[in-house]
């Protein structure tokens, strides 16, 4: 192997994990010191910057924004919050359906958040361990990014697939259902097969002794919710479903609207432009507080994560497409499942579904030898997409972090060894699930 290019992979793995060492935005900003590394001292052209990612996270997250600030995302958590507190046996399955569907509703998987210590008070109330339902339940909301009608990962997935016949609303139909039910099958198994005894855990036991587990309150959250959030839940939806709607309308295989007056990503864009302005104008919200809320800083610091790693990962592999598309074509034709385990490691580094697909997926293409008319490969793609939600294999995602840190019974621990954390095996099971049932789906509907 030419030095040149053990010195740029080693550039490329040095720029990831100091970023990931670094941490938030800090990601972002190492992969651009690669950029400037690979490009000015190790002779590779820059990539392309991900810029219809980037626009598409900055208008979701800005009509997210203005639906948290009208009071939306307090009332969808009081709503999720009745349904856990109303049927608490069964934390296990509802805790990672509600973090699921949150996330396909909004594009983010930060959503989560704020369930998490709706899970933990529950888990508690029925001797669960909360580790159970809180890790199957950040895994969930992570892989439903696979699956949101709204979230970059997927519009971008559509926009590479489409001109081989994989419509917009075809690769949703294959996604929800297959990433659903892995969420549900891990559940099922964590469920029959976990020690789910919050009192035998001896963690808990000493932290109870010590008085820093917070007692159980059995009561439904009494924050008042202001006239405008139901109305701004509402102005969301119509938006997203008129968004599936219009991409459904124009995708090629269907063609009702033809020509196309909007293409995807710009209706995208300009949909969730337009929701914005109508939460903003009906519900009253004071725009400039919009910077002050945590998912607008959550949609900054996910845009520049974006911008430097898939940049960088588009830079590495623009520039060595014939070793790829080699290696690739043999081992991925014979056997189909590499391009999943590809995906997982790569997730697992990149942090980021949008940033993983955006800097593969258009490699993986033409190393398979996918065109017009030769789109057998095609469903080897779109079944091996959900592992590209490997985010919780290093525990050092926020959502994940979020669950150990809000969780005072101490079950949901990281290690000594890294990766012996409560979110591995529910994470892998998940996505192993997903994309085998990926493999049984996408070959029938494509």
């Amino acid at each position: 192997m030419d030095v040149f290019v053990i010195l740029q992979i080693i550039v490329l793995f040095g720029a990831i994990f100091l970023g990931v060492k670094l941490g938030g935005m800090g990601i972002g900003y190492a992969g651009g010191l690669g950029v400037v590394i690979l490009t000015i001292f190790l002779g590779l052209n820059p990539g392309q910057i991900p810029w219809d990612v980037i626009l598409i996270i900055m208008s979701v997250i800005g009509a997210i924004s203005a639906m948290q600030l009208a009071g939306g995302l307090d009332y969808l958590v009081h709503v999720a919050e009745r349904i856990l507190r109303r049927n608490p046996k069964h934390i296990n399955y509802l805790a990672p359906a509600i973090t699921y569907f949150l996330t396909i509703f909004a594009g983010t998987g930060h959503t989560a958040f704020s369930m998490i210590p709706v899970i933990v008070e529950v888990a508690k109330g029925q001797n669960i361990k909360p580790s159970v339902p809180l890790s199957i339940s950040v895994v969930a909301s992570q892989i439903a990014i696979t699956a949101s009608p709204v979230s970059a990962a997927v519009v971008a997935m559509s926009g590479f697939l489409e001109p081989f016949g994989c419509s917009y609303p075809t690769l949703l139909a294959i996604c929800i259902p297959t990433t659903f039910l892995g969420c549900m099958i891990t559940a099922f198994f964590m469920t029959k097969f976990s020690n789910l005894d919050l009192s035998s855990d001896p963690v808990y036991q000493e932290r109870l002794k010590l008085g820093q587990v917070t007692p159980i309150t059995n009561a439904n959250n009494k924050k008042v919710l202001p006239k405008s959030a139901k109305l701004s839940v509402w102005i969301f939806l119509v938006g997203v479903i008129a968004i599936v709607l219009y991409a459904t309308a124009i995708s090629k295989n269907i063609a009702w609207i033809d020509p196309v007056v909007l293409p995807r990503n710009d209706a995208i864009i300009s949909f969730m432009l337009f929701i914005a302005t109508m939460i903003a104008l009906l519900c009253k919200i004071k725009t400039a507080d919009l910077v002050n809320t945590s998912t607008f800083k959550a949609g900054l610091s996910a845009c520049v994560c974006v911008l430097g790693v898939a940049w960088l990962g588009d830079t590495f592999v623009k520039g060595h497409i014939p070793e790829i598309k080699l290696l690739a074509s043999n081992l991925i034709v014979a056997y189909p499942f590499l391009l999943a385990v590809a995906l997982f490691f790569a997730s697992m580094l990149l942090y980021s579904q949008a940033a993983t697909t955006q800097a593969l997926i258009p490699t993986v293409i033409v190393a398979l030898g996918i065109t017009p008319e030769n789109t057998a490969s095609v469903p080897i793609i779109v079944a091996s997409f959900a592992a590209v939600s490997a985010l919780f294999v290093l525990p050092t995602y926020p959502t994940l972090l979020g669950a150990v840190q809000m969780d005072d019974t101490g079950t949901t621990r990281i290690g000594k060894y890294v990766f012996n954390h409560p979110f591995f095996f529910p994470g892998v099971l998940t996505i192993v699930v997903s994309v085998a049932l990926g493999f049984v789906f996408a070959p029938i509907m494509l």
